[in-house]
C-alpha cells in the first residue's frame, strides 16, 4: 500500500484510541476491585468477563500479528470459555416465557357433562351421588348437634361428681390407702419381716462383739494387776 493510503487509517486509529482513552478512563484510575463493588450482582459479572475478553483478544490478536497460529495458543481456549459465560449471562437477562396455554376446568366440566347428557344411565348414577352426599351431610350435621348439646350436660355432671368425691368425709387419705396395701400385699409383709430379722441379727452380734470386748479388758486388766504384785514382791525379796 501507498503511504497516501496508510495516513487516513492512521488518523482513524488515532481517533478510536483517543476515544477508548476517554471510555476506560473511569476505569483506569481505579482497581478493578473498587469499581466492581459498586455494581450489582449481574453488572459486576458482566464487568469481569468484559475486561477478561478485552484483554485476552488484546493478547490473541498479538499473537496473529507476530506470525503465531494463535488457534493452537491457550489463548484461544480462555477466549471460548468466556464466551461461555457471555451466553450464561444472557439466560439470566432472558425473563422466562409466560405460558399462553390454560386449561379452562370450568368449560371443560360444561363439555363433559353436555357430551354425557344423552346417557339415562350415566344420569341416574349421578342422581344417586349427589342425594348419598346429601344425606351424609345432613347425617353428620345432625350428629355433630347432638354432640354439642349433649357436651354441657356431660361437663356439668362431672363436676358434681368430681366435687362430691373431693369433699367425702369417708373416703380415706392417701397414707391410709398405703398402709391397707402394704399389710394385704404378702410380698411387702415378707420384705418387712425380712428386714426387722436382719437388724435384729446386726443387734445380737454387736451385743456378742461388746461382751468378748469387756471380757478381754478384764482379763488383761488381771494380767496386768498380777505383774504389778510380781513386782512389789520381788522388789521387796531384794530390800531385804
Amino acid at each position: 500500500m501507498e503511504t497516501a493510503a496508510l495516513l487516513p487509517l492512521l488518523e482513524q486509529l488515532d481517533d478510536n484510541v483517543d476515544e477508548l482513552e476517554e471510555v476506560l478512563a473511569p476505569i483506569l484510575r481505579s482497581t478493578v476491585v473498587e469499581t466492581s463493588k459498586k455494581l450489582p450482582v449481574l453488572d459486576k459479572a458482566k464487568f469481569h468477563v468484559m475486561i477478561t475478553y478485552a484483554l485476552e483478544s488484546l493478547i490473541f490478536s498479538y499473537l496473529r500479528l507476530h506470525g503465531v497460529n494463535a488457534k493452537e495458543h491457550p489463548v484461544f481456549r480462555e477466549l471460548t470459555r468466556v464466551k461461555q459465560y457471555f451466553e450464561k449471562i444472557k439466560t439470566l437477562e432472558t425473563p422466562p416465557e409466560q405460558r399462553t396455554m390454560v386449561l379452562d376446568k370450568q368449560a371443560a366440566s360444561r363439555f363433559i357433562k353436555h357430551g354425557l347428557a344423552g346417557n339415562d344411565k350415566l344420569d341416574l348414577q349421578r342422581e344417586e351421588q349427589l342425594a348419598k352426599e346429601k344425606a351424609r351431610t345432613q347425617l353428620k350435621a345432625s350428629l355433630l348437634a347432638k354432640k354439642a348439646k349433649a357436651t354441657p350436660e356431660t361437663t356439668s355432671k362431672n363436676i358434681s361428681s368430681g366435687s362430691n368425691s373431693d369433699f367425702n368425709p369417708n373416703v380415706d387419705s392417701d397414707d391410709d390407702v398405703v398402709d391397707d396395701a402394704v399389710l394385704q400385699d404378702p410380698e411387702s409383709s415378707e420384705i418387712a419381716t425380712g428386714s426387722q430379722k436382719k437388724a435384729k441379727k446386726k443387734k445380737a452380734k454387736s451385743g456378742a462383739q461388746e461382751a468378748k470386748h469387756k471380757k478381754r479388758s478384764k482379763e488383761d486388766r488381771r494380767e496386768r494387776h498380777k505383774e504389778r504384785r510380781k513386782k512389789k514382791e520381788e522388789s521387796r525379796k531384794a530390800r531385804t
